[in-house]
């Protein structure tokens, strides 16, 4: 699946009606949609609440607060990317701050191609933490489908009087026997003895 077959939600942070004008240009609905925009922090906090996004961009300062804390807080506790732009004069203090939390960082003022270039970017970010996150629930039904074996071994081990590798061994066997998983063995084995 290609990038171009994915359509990005966003949420636009920032006071600045021409900086929000200026930047919704950039935002083909083809590409990005929803698109909503928050005019301050607690604003775009109840739009968090609301829903997820995929691409949050903050322009800062804000009328209740500089922005900083809210995209570092993004990173650590949502599936989004985030781009923080600052002021030139301060950039390099809030890159230093936001680097290690994984906010993007982009200096103002700043021309459109960057910007184009720089969603471009988070796009490919987000679609990495996409994979990550479907390998990381292919990982957590791995750990429950053993720890589930392992609770069928042990009712085996008490009931059955088998060894534990009497008891992997039949639940493997029983698996291939009749075509489906280990899982669903164990599962039929804990009903049965539970």
């Amino acid at each position: 699946m290609t990038l171009k077959e994915h359509i990005y939600s966003v949420l636009l942070v920032s006071a600045s009606e021409n900086f929000n004008h200026s930047f919704m240009s950039l935002l083909p609905q083809k590409d990005y949609s929803p698109i909503h925009i928050a005019s301050s922090i607690s604003l775009a906090r109840q739009k968090m609440a609301e829903r997820p996004y995929d691409l949050v961009i903050i322009n800062t300062p804000l009328p209740d607060d500089f922005g900083r804390k809210f995209a570092i807080d993004l990173c650590h506790d949502k599936n989004t990317v985030v781009l923080l732009f600052v002021k030139n004069d301060i950039y390099d203090e809030t890159y230093e701050k936001v680097l290690t939390h994984g906010v993007l960082t982009l200096r103002k003022p700043t021309s459109s191609t960057l910007i184009i270039q720089s969603l471009d970017w988070m796009r490919s970010i987000k679609e990495r933490l996409r994979n990550l996150e479907k390998k990381s629930l292919s990982l957590e039904d791995k750990m429950a489908e053993i720890r589930i074996v392992n609770r069928a071994k042990w009712v085996l081990i008490e009931s059955c009087k088998m060894t534990e590798s009497d008891a992997h061994r039949y639940i493997e066997k029983q698996a291939m026997d009749r075509c489906t998983t280990r899982r669903e063995i164990a599962e039929g084995i804990l009903q049965t003895y539970n």
